[in-house]
């Protein structure tokens, strides 16, 4: 919600209170209105950083207009007038008076350069909680057509903004974020993904050897902590060549004490006994559903981040590439599952046979020398 312009309004009970931010936007702008030459000395800093509409549209209005001569600007507001002109298409609201209001209430016009850093941090936290709420909201949009790859191109979207951030802000040793994490969402074990990870379990004991190729699918990807540990001991079955069927799966579960207080043995029986296609497609399935969770997971917590005023930009960058590199390896696995398994490497001939080429034939000289 755009802050009010007048700081007056700021004591109505229907607004809230106005932002840190707000108060360094008013007096860096009043820094400016007094002396228009220190805008050479705040660095980068462009009008859509401002929070406040009005306050960006007077700013981008400073940036066009020459500036003044220093000693007539002391005793002439012609320079105001300007600059109030080429802002109020932008900002109706805006008023010769609250220019005045804006240069009584900067504290120390030196102080420009920090408050243009004040802008540009808040700046960088608005954008940030753009591109979280974004990935989170890519993550859980069942409308896309192929949601992993849309919901990795935001990913790394994110990830070259928060380079760009790296270059703009100095690097310091700090802590982490202290903001608290959310947990894990509510409904992520839902019974499409439950049916999924039971075609799966199926499928695989039906198809054991399938499974030597599937090493990118790991327990932790199901979201029932029954049937990761069933995928696990299938594939330790699978790959030590063990007989698998649903009889040996019963009998493993009984030994990792799968029975105690878990399924009765007919309905573990069950679930490894109807299959349908191959274990590979549904535990591309698995793989994807844990891939759209995981980026939700860190769209949520860099939301958290970016939501708490009391993080720097230097805790918001070094959370959100931690946050970041928990989808890393999840998202290599996944883009390992959907590559086409190179043929074998074709076997060399030996150098010394290739160079030599066939044996000579004997010739009859040969032949009677042999003799």
């Amino acid at each position: 919600m755009p802050q009010p312009t007048d700081p007056h309004e700021d004591h109505l009970d229907d607004l809230p209170p106005a932002r840190p931010v707000h108060y360094a936007e008013q007096a860096l702008l009043g820094a400016l209105l007094l002396n228009p030459h220190r805008l050479t000395d705040i660095g980068d800093l462009d009008a859509s950083q401002f929070g406040n509409h009005a306050h960006g549209a007077l700013f981008q209005a400073m940036r066009t207009a020459p500036l003044p001569d220093p000693e007539t600007h002391r005793s002439d507001p012609g320079w105001l007038n300007i600059v109030l002109d080429g802002a109020r298409p932008h900002a109706p609201g805006l008023t010769a008076s609250y220019l005045h209001t804006l240069i009584q209430v900067c504290p120390w016009p030196k102080h420009a350069p920090t408050y243009a850093r004040m802008i540009r941090a808040d700046h960088a936290r608005r954008t940030l909680l753009m591109h979280a709420e974004r990935l989170a909201q890519t993550a859980t949009d069942t409308t896309l057509p192929n949601p992993a790859v849309t919901t990795l191109a935001q990913a790394d979207t994110l990830g070259q903004f928060l380079d760009t951030l790296a270059g703009q802000f100095a690097p310091h040793p700090g802590s982490l974020p202290r903001t608290p994490v959310p947990g894990t969402p509510a409904g992520r074990s839902s019974e499409e993904a439950l049916d999924e990870e039971r075609l799966l379990l199926a499928t695989a004991t039906a198809h054991p050897a399938e499974l030597k190729d599937m090493r990118w699918l790991q327990p932790d990807d199901f979201t029932l902590p029954l049937h990761a540990t069933v995928w696990q001991f299938l594939t330790t079955l699978a790959h030590n060549g063990e007989p698998v069927d649903p009889i040996t799966v019963l009998w493993e579960a009984q030994h990792r004490g799968l029975l105690a207080d878990g399924p009765d043995p007919r309905d573990l029986i069950a679930l490894v006994s109807t299959p349908v296609g191959s274990p590979e497609y549904w535990g591309e399935r698995v793989l994807q559903r844990a891939l759209l969770a995981r980026a939700f997971d860190v769209g949520t917590r860099i939301t958290s981040y970016a939501e708490d005023p009391t993080n720097t930009p230097h805790q918001l960058i070094t959370g959100s590439r931690r946050a970041l590199a928990d989808l890393t390896t999840l998202r290599t696995r996944w883009q390992r599952s959907i590559s086409p398994t190179p043929p074998p490497p074709r076997q060399p001939r030996s150098p010394a046979v290739s160079r030599a080429g066939p044996p000579p034939r004997a010739t009859a000289a040969s032949a009677r020398a042999l003799r």
